[in-house]
């Protein structure tokens, strides 16, 4: 069996550190370098049902897509839920391990699983001086009604769903992908003259003047749906990297659904 520095070094050269943004925070929590590992649990959100996950699992590694502790901390006394965290992991010999940002830039990363979830065919990087963010094409053209549905089928379900701006009508066969927030890449996604752009946590004015200045059609899914199918592909990763060492590690897939919103409820809404 591997030792864990042995495993976080294969893991770095998937996703470089040197590919985080400077203000991220990557790379390994907690874990003794030289013990062992046999089964790695790969989930989004560094949160205690992961932890108790990966207790209940026998897991002596997990890999989260994002951190622990962002913004730094001066303290991991277990009063704080982020604490309780690293004590559990801690008294039950569980290494953490984050890839985060990059993994966003990593290729193939967050945006390529997500891509590969809706079966688009990826042609090239949105953001090509950082690699963020993928512009893909349909097998077929079909209505952004359709590729809505697509998502919403194809995606983990969550209490958000699927919104969707745009005519329902018009024909899309180019789009423009990015897992997790991306309104910050408008200005690239015209420029890609895609027919939709589909990501997460879009908010009100950025929308709104997105689909003032062009027809663009946009599918806003929960932030954790866009990421979660990363955890498939990375795991998928480390399963050829343990069969090439001969490791045979035991690699899993968290199923738990982490996103934070719980329900949906719809209304008449107020009298005008």
């Amino acid at each position: 069996m591997p030792r864990l520095s042995e495993v976080i070094a294969a893991l770095d050269a998937l996703w470089p550190p040197e590919r985080a943004e400077s203000w991220d925070a990557v790379g390994t929590v907690c874990g003794d370098p030289d013990a062992e590992v046999t089964r790695v649990l790969f989930a989004v959100d560094p949160v205690e049902e992961i932890a108790d996950e990966a207790i209940a699992l026998g897991a002596d590694l997990i890999v989260t897509h994002h951190p622990l502790y962002l913004r730094g901390t001066t303290t991991v006394a277990a009063g704080h839920f982020k604490g309780r965290v690293v004590h559990r992991l801690i008294k039950h010999d569980i290494a953490l391990h984050v890839a985060h940002t990059n993994a966003d830039t990593a290729d193939p990363g967050v945006s390529d699983a997500l891509a590969g979830a809706l079966d688009l065919r990826v042609t090239g990087p949105l953001v090509p001086e950082n690699n963020l963010g993928r512009i893909c094409e349909l097998d077929h053209p079909e209505t952004l009604a359709e590729f809505a549905a697509r998502a919403a089928k194809r995606l983990p379900a969550t209490a958000q769903g699927i919104r969707v701006a745009g005519d329902p009508g018009m024909t899309v066969l180019r789009v423009a992908v990015s897992g997790g927030s991306g309104d910050s890449l408008f200005d690239a996604v015209r420029a890609a003259g895609v027919d939709v752009f589909l990501t997460a946590d879009l908010r009100h004015h950025p929308v709104s003047e997105a689909t003032q200045q062009s027809p663009l059609g946009l599918v806003d899914a929960a932030h954790w749906a866009t990421e979660w199918p990363w955890c498939e592909q990375a795991a998928a990763q480390l399963d050829e990297i343990s069969d090439r060492h001969g490791w045979d590690l035991r690699v899993h897939v968290s199923k738990t659904v982490t996103d934070p919103w719980s329900s949906h409820h719809t209304s008449p809404g107020a009298p005008n």
